[in-house]
């Protein structure tokens, strides 16, 4: 028997990322322009790192709370009550060693190895795998493409619900289709999930990269106090912090106790240093997230309308997050595409085949950088299209 043999069969069927396959084969080329992760190109702000150092100096380097420092609870608090108009007391807040730590944690708490997870497809694998890993079963429900854009058939969704579920996965707006449920959607499957007695587990991590008004629609905006709802969350996006691995949970209150559980044997909580940064972003980060946010809605228009301009690829300029999804004519095996793309004209995207059942003909740019890189790459990305 080989090493590899040996090991768990959990471990041996957890996916190797189509995303990262990619990047791996082309991360550092001279003129590459890299849109296929969900980051932008901006580092960190000063005030941010600056919290850091400070906490770094004052020695802020032992074991701390488990469920994250109350200031940093406190902070989250406040800017729930500011952008989501609800408010909340910090025992609904947990800090989180990143966006997937906490998808991870909500993943554990609500199910087990057997159970079904049901999510939208197209979606970010790190998901599926997720769920895979902890012994469960992901069961996609593809969106429909139409017209170029992106839509929900509750019916189906109620569809795939059979008595092993025991979640409904609902990221909105959608990484990778920018597809964003209307508050109607969110109603849908809120009454599903009660009707069933599911969880729900919210990623929202994408609220405020909407393009139609200050925010997304939003489970916090119709949910009762006993919905059995988890919100999983990152700081990476908002406030240019993907290096940083630092996350949240939004949960009710009476299962606190068993999140900090799982905390405690995953993690054992998230450095305190780090925690002072993320307290700067949440308390003083609000203008920079707006810049970030129309840089992006600037850089979606200079993509999409070039694109869109060679009537060769079939998409909208999504309504939310940070991703254009790109069905292009005469390109078949997407992932064979990302590959020669990169080689000819230096862009990374990442093929829609890393993103389930409905991606298989599509490939994802990510727009969240200057505006002056994203025109340059989609000319290249249109001169690519125009020899096919």
């Amino acid at each position: 028997m080989t090493l590899k043999n040996s090991l768990s069969a959990r471990a041996l069927a957890a996916p190797q990322s189509g995303i990262v396959e990619l990047v791996n084969y082309a991360r550092g080329r001279e003129g590459l322009i890299p849109l296929w992760a969900g980051e932008g190109d901006l580092p960190s702000p000063d005030f941010i790192n600056q919290a850091t150092k400070d906490s770094l100096d004052a020695g802020e380097t032992f074991y701390t709370w488990q469920r994250g420092l109350p200031e940093l609870r406190q902070a989250l608090s406040r800017y729930y009550e500011r952008h989501f108009s609800v408010t909340l007391p910090i025992d609904h807040f947990f800090a989180t060693s990143s966006g997937m730590h906490a998808i991870n944690l909500c993943v554990q708490a609500v199910s087990a190895p057997g159970d079904e997870i049901v999510y939208l497809s197209p979606s970010w694998p790190n998901i599926v795998a997720a769920i895979g890993i902890a012994g469960g079963k992901a069961v996609p429900v593809p969106v429909d493409f139409v017209g170029g854009g992106w839509s929900l058939d509750i019916a189906k969704l109620e569809a795939a619900i059979t008595p092993r579920t025991r979640a409904l996965f609902i990221n909105t707006p959608s990484n990778p289709t920018g597809w964003t449920a209307t508050e109607d959607d969110l109603k849908a499957i809120l009454a599903l999930a009660r009707r069933h007695g599911l969880w729900i587990i919210a990623d929202e991590i994408y609220a405020l990269y909407y393009y139609h008004g200050p925010r997304a629609p939003s489970f916090m905006d119709i949910q009762q106090a006993d919905d059995r709802i988890l919100y999983a969350n990152s700081f990476s996006k908002n406030w240019s912090m993907t290096g940083w691995r630092v996350g949240w949970i939004v949960a009710p209150p009476e299962i606190g106790q068993v999140l900090e559980n799982l905390i405690q044997y995953s993690s054992s909580g998230l450095t305190p240093f780090m925690q002072r940064g993320a307290i700067a972003a949440l308390d003083k980060g609000d203008d920079f997230m707006r810049a970030n946010i129309e840089r992006a809605r600037t850089s979606r228009d200079i993509l999409c309308d070039a694109l869109i301009a060679t009537n060769r690829v079939q998409t909208l300029k999504p309504d939310g997050a940070l991703y254009a999804f790109l069905k292009i004519d005469g390109i078949d095996d997407p992932r064979k595409a990302a590959f020669d793309i990169v080689d000819k004209t230096l862009v990374g995207l990442a093929p829609g085949t890393a993103f389930g059942p409905g991606g298989e003909s599509f490939l994802r740019a990510c727009f969240l950088r200057d505006p002056r890189q994203v025109t340059e790459a989609a000319g290249r990305l249109a001169e690519y299209i125009a020899r096919l």
